[in-house]
């Protein structure tokens, strides 16, 4: 590694000195950061193609740009040299000598599921199962000290890679037969559940199902214990709802974790009544750990008309900030529920699911956006995308004050090249994952062929048509992390460093982009690019501090990137993480 070396994590320690107070403050800073490697991001972004600005501090190598920050009163005090910041000390200020750490405008990510974070935690983890068996030995533990008649809930079999080998409920119903159990994928478009969930739901052969979803069915007619996108919600749904109590301590659980890797704030995507109960009780509690860019969920009517009734909230300063819906338009390509313009190649007739077929509300969603909403709409597929954007389209037509609210389309995964311009020129966000481009690439390329696979994930394309980006992880249905997510988005490889070269690597960015992408462009996504995404003067005093400089190591060895840890997070001018 170059640059950092890996003890730093026994170098780092905090240097807490009571001084005299300086006469040329006031009250004096409440923190100091000193020796530290800050890279403030206030020089220009790269150009479309990923050109370095002549301002960058990477004149034959990248090096920061500053070694100490002052926080006084929640905000960024100074930003400089340490023999500078330390004459702002007082009485009571906390120094803190970082011994070489990395500090990065707090991050964001733009598009999570805290709760989902939270009850990851209290659930059974399928995540990178490969068998059914394992699945069913890893419910059968949690049986063992689960009382009989309660639910069992597990999350995290990828529907992407089970697509063609899909379980039943025949194991889960013979080894788990006293408890209903519902074990959702890992991008909750698949469920599955043994004979006790179905009975207790209440779903038989007489079951409807639900546009633009699908209950399997075993060769006796009865359901196999499988379903599939808009279907999912029928057993999700009848799970008891957990009291406020427990919708808050899940919220906690969630913020916290997103707090201890490095996260300053989190846009929580298609929050519904119970959940939006739990943080408003939250916040008025002060207990939020870090900021909270609420999206009300478009399925949700009565939430979204109260909303509408009420408006988007417009004081940005607070913890927690309601001004955007979360629409959902087609599927995922794991399920092969996103909607294409031409069949699947690996499902011919096939094209997915979309629009009132997948259970969208346009005229809802139309009224909100005349409201004041910006919206993010899930869009994944060809035919997906391009229905949205000419939807939006219409609503900036018939209403032009809509245009200005910085709409969203989370995803945005398959373009086709004629609607790659669109995005820029409709002022639209494509609110990305880079970990899904790595973990969807053993299949993606089955499901949609060798020349429409060149419009997916394409975030260099995007640049170059003027798009504005963010990123983010879709948690919990991919690994948060975020030296995971820069390792993605710079060398399109997965964890193991494959493929060679990286994926489809003419899409990737570069590392300056991928950092505006978690910092600025993510603050710009939530209308608070004049408050934050930079270390600057008057600035939040939202900071995120790491053992690797990300800049030196994505260019001598970016998969070293995969060895760093968060040391600290400060949100608000207060430290609510330290390792």
């Amino acid at each position: 590694m170059k640059g950092i070396n890996k003890s730093i994590l026994l170098l780092f320690g905090l240097i807490i000195t009571g001084c005299i107070q300086n006469e040329g403050t006031q009250l004096g800073a409440d923190i100091i950061l000193t020796n530290a490697r800050v890279y403030t991001m206030r020089w220009d972004e790269p150009d479309s193609n990923g050109t370095l600005s002549s301002k960058a501090p990477n004149n034959e190598g990248w090096r920061p740009d500053a070694n100490a920050v002052v926080i006084q009163n929640s905000k960024i005090k100074f930003v400089g040299q340490t023999t500078k910041a330390l004459s702002y000390k007082g009485e009571k200020t906390q120094i803190i000598d970082l011994a070489g750490a990395t500090v990065l405008p707090g991050l964001v990510d733009s598009h999570t599921h805290v709760f989902g974070v939270g009850a990851a935690l209290e659930r059974v983890d399928l995540i990178g199962v490969s068998t059914e068996e394992e699945i069913v030995a890893r419910v059968v533990e949690r049986a063992k000290i689960t009382p009989k008649g309660d639910w069992i809930i597990g999350r995290g079999w990828d529907e992407g890679v089970w697509a063609n080998r899909y379980p039943d409920k025949e194991l889960l119903t013979k080894f788990v037969p006293d408890h209903p159990v519902f074990l959702s994928s890992l991008h909750s478009f698949g469920g599955l559940v043994n004979q006790k969930a179905l009975d207790v739901v209440g779903i038989n052969s007489s079951t409807k199902v639900p546009v633009g979803g699908e209950i399997r069915l075993g060769n006796n007619g009865e359901p196999n214990g499988l379903f599939l996108n808009r279907a999912v919600p029928l057993v999700r749904d009848a799970i008891p709802t957990p009291s406020q109590e427990a919708m808050m301590i899940r919220a906690l659980a969630g913020l916290n974790q997103m707090a201890e890797d490095g996260f300053v704030t989190v846009h929580d995507a298609g929050l519904d009544s119970s959940m939006m109960a739990a943080l408003e009780e939250l916040e008025a509690q002060n207990l939020l750990p870090i900021r909270v860019y609420g999206m009300l969920s478009l399925r949700d009517e009565s939430l979204m008309e109260k909303w509408i009734n009420k408006g988007p909230d417009e004081d940005l300063d607070s913890m927690l900030v309601t001004r955007s819906v979360k629409a959902y338009y087609d599927g995922a390509l794991g399920s092969r529920g996103a909607r294409l313009l031409n069949d699947y190649s690996d499902l011919p007739g096939h094209r997915g699911i979309s629009g009132d077929g997948y259970g969208f509300n346009e005229i809802l969603m139309t009224r909100a956006m005349n409201k004041g909403f910006q919206v993010a709409i899930h869009a994944i597929g060809d035919a997906g995308n391009r229905e949205v954007l000419d939807i939006l389209e219409r609503v900036f037509d018939e209403s032009p004050s809509t245009k200005s609210n910085r709409h969203r389309i989370e995803h945005a995964q398959i373009l086709h090249p004629d609607d790659l311009p669109r995005l820029g020129q409709l002022g639209i966000i494509a609110s990305m994952e880079p970990q899904h481009a790595v973990e969807d690439k053993t299949w993606a390329e089955t499901r949609l062929g060798l020349e429409r696979i060149k419009g997916a994930y394409a975030w260099r394309s995007l640049r170059q048509n003027k798009a504005h980006l963010t990123f983010n992880s879709d948690n919990p249905g991919s690994d948060h992390n975020i030296f995971y997510g820069l390792h993605s988005a710079i060398t399109r490889q997965d964890k193991y460093s494959l493929p060679e070269g990286g994926w489809y690597i003419e899409e990737a960015v570069n590392v300056d982009e991928a950092i505006r992408a978690y910092t600025s462009w993510s603050a710009y996504a939530s209308f608070k690019e004049d408050v934050t995404g930079i270390i600057a003067i008057g600035r939040w005093a939202d900071l995120s501090i790491m053992n690797v400089d990300p800049f030196l190591i994505s260019d001598d060895s970016p998969v070293d990137l995969l060895d760093g840890q968060i040391l600290m997070t400060i949100v608000n001018g207060s430290i609510v993480y330290e390792r």
